[in-house]
C-alpha cells in the first residue's frame, strides 16, 4: 500500500508526527512518502513560510497569540478563513503532483496541507482516504475547512469540541498524537544515562524550548544554577536558537550539558528527573509516552496554553507563571517523591503510548473500506447492466 504523508515545517511537532506515521507504516511493509507541498511552490516559499514562523515565535510570541485570537474570531465568520484562501497556489501545485501517482491514503498532520487536500477535493480531485492528526489538546482555529474521511484527536475528552465545530462526530476518532518509535521504546534511566554516557549517581534536570529554542529560557536556567547542589546538572537542548546556545556557551562552558538539536531526545528524556519543556502538543506527550516529571514553561499563546492548562489539569504537568517560578517549582517537585510517582501515574492514565500503531490500523481499515466499496459499486453496476 502506498501513503502520502503531508506535513510542513512550521514547528518541530507537526514533522515529528509525520515521521512517527512513516516510520510505522515503513515497519508494515507500506510505502509511505513524507512531503512538505510548500516545496512544490519552490523551494524559497518552503524556506520563506519555515522561517517567519520560527522568527515569530522566538521573537514575538506575543504576535503568535494575537494572530490565534484572530483565528477564533475568523471561524464564527459565514465565509472561507483567510488560510483556506491563501493555500490556493500550494493547492494547485499539490494537485499537479498528484496526477499520475497512485496513493491509496493520505495522512495531514498540519492543518495548512488538509487545506490544500480540501481545496482539492471540492474542485472535483478524485482522492484516496484523507485522514487529518490533530497535534494539539485543542481545536485549532480553521479546523471546520477541513473536509476529511476520518480526523483523529488526542482524546475522547475534545470530541465535543470539534463537534461543536462543526467535524461529524462519525469522523472523529479519539486515538492519540503518535509519536516516533524511541520514545515508544521500553528504558530504564540507568540504560537511558549509559547511552549518553552520563553520570548515573547525579541528578539531571533537561531544559528544551522545543525544536525552535522558543522562549528566554535563560532566567531559568539562571536560577536553576543558583538552586542546584553539586550533584544536580543540567541539559539543555537549545534547537535552531543559536544566539542562546552562544550565551550559555560563553557563560558556563562546560559546566552543563549543551546541545543544538539531537536525534537522542526520548533516551535525554528518559535519562532525566524533571523535564522543562514548552506545551508544545507533540513534546509534551512525547514526555508523557516516556514518563518523566514534567515541567511546563510558560506557553507562546494560542494552542500551547491550552495544552499546559490540559496537562496541569490531570496532573501530568505543572506550570509556573514564570521562568524563575518554574525553577523553585522544580526543586520542590524534585524532593516529593510521591508527587513525581503521581504524576507518571496520571501520565500513563491519560495518553494512549500506542496512538501512533493505532493510527496506522485506521488508516489501514479505511483503505480496505474504500476498496470494498468501489468493489460493491462495480458488482452493482455490472448487476445493473446483465439486468437490461
Amino acid at each position: 500500500m502506498n501513503a502520502l504523508i503531508l506535513s510542513c515545517g512550521t514547528g518541530g511537532g507537526h514533522n515529528a508526527a509525520a515521521e512517527a506515521i512513516r516510520g510505522e507504516l515503513l515497519r508494515r511493509g507500506w510505502n509511505a512518502e513524507l512531503l512538505n507541498p510548500y516545496i512544490l511552490c519552490g523551494k524559497n516559499a518552503a524556506k520563506w513560510l519555515n522561517q517567519t514562523y520560527i522568527r515569530l515565535v522566538q521573537r514575538f510570541p506575543a504576535g503568535f497569540g494575537m494572530i490565534y485570537r484572530l483565528g477564533e474570531m475568523c471561524q464564527r465568520l459565514p465565509f472561507r478563513s483567510p488560510v483556506y484562501l491563501a493555500n490556493g497556489r500550494a493547492a494547485v501545485r499539490l494537485g499537479e503532483y498528484l496526477r499520475g501517482k497512485r496513493f491509496d491514503v493520505i495522512i495531514a498532520t498540519h492543518l495548512f496541507p488538509g487545506e490544500m487536500v480540501t481545496r482539492l477535493k471540492h474542485g472535483g480531485a478524485e482522492l484516496p482516504p484523507v485522514v487529518y492528526i490533530a497535534t494539539d489538546y485543542t481545536c485549532v482555529p480553521f479546523t471546520e475547512d477541513l473536509d476529511c474521511d476520518a480526523y483523529v484527536i488526542p482524546t475522547e475528552e475534545l470530541v465535543s469540541e470539534f463537534v461543536e465545530r462543526g467535524i461529524p462526530r462519525e469522523r472523529i476518532y479519539p486515538l492519540g498524537i503518535p509519536v516516533r518509535a524511541p520514545f515508544r521504546k521500553p528504558l530504564t534511566r540507568a540504560e537511558a544515562k549509559q547511552t549518553l554516557w552520563l553520570d548515573q549517581r547525579k541528578t539531571y534536570f533537561l531544559i528544551s524550548g522545543g525544536s525552535m529554542g522558543a522562549g528566554k529560557l535563560l532566567p531559568m536556567i539562571q536560577a536553576l544554577w543558583t538552586l542546584r547542589k553539586d550533584s544536580q546538572h543540567l541539559i539543555v537542548v537549545c534547537g535552531s536558537n543559536k544566539r542562546l546556545y552562544r550565551k550559555l556557551q560563553a557563560r558556563y562552558g562546560d559546566g552543563m550539558v549543551l546541545l543544538r538539536k539531537t536525534e537522542r531526545m526520548a533516551e535525554c528524556i528518559r535519562a532525566s528527573d524533571i523535564y522543562f519543556t514548552k506545551p508544545g502538543g507533540l513534546s509534551s506527550t512525547e514526555a508523557a509516552v516516556v514518563g518523566v516529571a514534567l515541567v511546563h514553561l510558560p506557553p507562546i499563546p494560542g494552542c500551547e496554553s491550552k495544552n499546559a492548562e490540559y496537562f496541569e489539569a490531570h496532573g501530568m504537568s505543572i506550570r509556573a507563571e514564570n521562568l524563575k517560578e518554574a525553577a523553585s517549582r522544580a526543586m520542590s517537585l524534585l524532593d516529593d517523591a510521591a508527587a513525581r510517582d503521581q504524576m507518571l501515574r496520571q501520565q500513563r492514565s491519560n495518553i494512549r503510548a500506542n496512538a501512533t500503531e493505532a493510527i496506522c490500523d485506521l488508516a489501514h481499515q479505511l483503505v480496505e473500506e474504500r476498496k470494498q466499496h468501489k468493489e460493491d459499486r462495480h458488482e452493482g453496476e455490472y448487476q445493473a447492466d446483465a439486468d437490461r
